[in-house]
């Protein structure tokens, strides 16, 4: 056995059983040992973008990671962006970075780079394995870290070398569960007593706290105290839609968010912070509470939220309350022009029960979150990072880690340039995503951000870096041919149908969405 199957073999036996894979020369001897594991999936992507934000993907609705094939230091460098929205969702994932071998290395080759000084910055964990002997140790340390909870980024370097020597007997670390921490009791018991006050407050929910046991045990304190239960604007994954505990979302624009959190007195913050402002901009502030406002963290990143909510329904006696539920809104098929509102009437009344929405809909889909409440139940997933290009990659991820759900992507045609390699990917793994793009030929987002940021109004040269409509781009070209079938849409009836027809047949699907 060499060190590359020692490396793949150690791989499944730890639990990670999907590879997203670019590979090249430096890791062939690793992709012989991916073809020639059959309890390995190897999925093929054709930009490294397209690896990460899948692994992203698999990790939000699996939670367990993924491994990915990396090209030298230039393919880790194009997988960054997506690892970084990866590690800002508390995502794990095991990069696996190809590397010349040692000696080569000292002839400084074209495509020598300083990888762990790339890797370093968004990995939790980095290691070059450089001994084929000890590469099963080496990769079951890192399957450990991107285990743990909250998912870490764990990246190991393969040189060539170590990849095709022979290795010896696999002596693994003995690996324990990874288990959450257990929340501080005296912050139990603050918070409880700030419940009691009766005095406005908001509970932040975010990470696993937006799902399972958490949600509804959160949905039983909202319901047993008053407080309001709330997200940040981008969560890694909401579990909503009839029959589940509401939340609210916080405003993504600063004046919004400020007005929606001015009316409380306490807010409560459950694996995450208190709400900051994306951006800075001139003459607002950066954090989004109201003077006077008191910040009360109750469960830290790497503790366990379900147990936290557990115990606060002890101190508040009431652990016999049932939770606040969302009912069912039956939201008609909207008709007419396609505008934010229609938009989000359609998807309402067309999303299937238990979809999964993958969202980088930016400007035209703002309003969708709100208008879905009651929709049938769903997941949601969104950008944690705010590097764009994440939604197709991630869609992709979704898809293969619950083959049995319907995927949709709603996507913006800037953000889509960045990564629409996926839907090649989609087509080859013939996966059940419906690829929404929102087609305005412009970045319209900036063309707002512009505005907030009081640049002035801008001219023509300035709106020329932000139109992308000359040429327009044709996206059914472009879907036909990656394999994908698909259809262009010009009104709210014809969207709704376009995305319930979707779901009629396996495979992907593209709607462009003209505006």
């Amino acid at each position: 056995m060499n060190g590359a199957e020692s490396l793949v073999n150690t791989l499944v036996g730890q639990g990670v059983d999907i590879c997203f894979a670019n590979p090249g020369t430096s890791e062939m001897h690793f992709l012989a040992a991916l073809g020639n594991n059959e309890r390995m999936r190897s999925v093929l992507c054709l930009f490294e973008g397209v690896c990460t934000g899948a692994a992203d993907g698999w990790y939000r609705m699996k939670d367990t990671p993924a491994s990915t094939l990396l090209h030298l230091g230039p393919g880790l460098a194009n997988g960054l962006a997506n690892i970084h929205n990866a590690k800002r969702a508390s995502s794990g994932m095991v990069n696996i970075v190809g590397e010349h071998s040692a000696s080569h290395l000292k002839y400084d080759p074209p495509l020598t780079s300083d990888i762990e000084g790339l890797a370093r910055p968004l990995s939790h964990w980095v290691r070059r394995a450089d001994a084929a002997d000890t590469i099963a140790w080496d990769t079951a340390n890192a399957v450990a870290h991107a285990s743990e909870h909250p998912g870490k980024i764990a990246t190991l370097i393969l040189p060539g070398d170590t990849s095709w020597q022979q290795a010896g007997s696999a002596v693994l670390p003995v690996r324990a569960r990874a288990a959450r921490k257990t929340p501080s009791f005296a912050r139990v018991e603050h918070v409880a007593r700030v419940l009691r006050s009766g005095e406005p407050t908001l509970i932040i929910l975010a990470n696993k706290a937006t799902r399972g046991v958490a949600l509804e045990r959160a949905g039983r304190i909202a319901a047993a105290t008053g407080a309001r239960l709330g997200s940040q604007f981008f969560t890694a994954r909401i579990e909503r839609g009839a029959g589940r505990t509401p939340i609210e979302r916080i405003p993504y624009a600063v004046p919004q968010a400020m007005a929606f959190l001015e009316a409380f007195r306490h807010i409560v913050t459950v694996e995450t912070a208190e709400p900051v402002a994306f951006f800075a901009y001139p003459d607002k502030p950066s954090l989004l509470k109201a003077e006077g406002t008191l910040v009360h963290p109750l469960v830290e990143a790497d503790e366990d939220s379900a147990l936290a909510f557990e115990m606060l329904l002890e101190a508040l006696g009431a652990t016999g309350t049932a939770p606040r539920r969302q009912e069912r809104i039956e939201t008609p098929a909207p008709s007419g022009a396609l505008n934010p509102l229609s938009i989000a009437h359609a998807l309402a009344a067309a999303l299937p029960e238990n979809a999964i929405l993958v969202d980088e809909s930016l400007t035209t889909g703002r309003e969708s979150m709100g208008h879905t409440m009651g929709a049938l139940p769903h997941d949601l997933i969104n950008n944690m990072g705010g590097s764009i290009g994440y939604a197709t990659p991630v869609a992709t991820g979704a898809a293969l880690a619950c083959p049995d759900r319907r995927v949709f992507c709603m996507v913006g045609d800037g953000s889509a340039m960045y990564t629409i390699q996926s839907l090649w990917t989609q087509a080859r793994e013939q996966l059940d995503v419906t690829t929404i793009i929102f087609a305005n030929n412009s970045y319209a987002i900036l063309k707002a951000e512009y505005a907030n940021m009081g640049a002035g109004s801008p001219g023509a040269r300035a709106l020329s870096m932000i139109d992308i409509d000359q040429p327009c781009i044709d996206w059914q070209a472009m879907a036909r041919s990656m394999g994908v079938p698909s259809v262009a849409v010009d009104t709210a009836e014809d969207f709704h149908k376009a995305m319930v027809d979707s779901t009629r047949e396996r495979g992907p699907k593209l709607i462009v969405v003209r505006l």
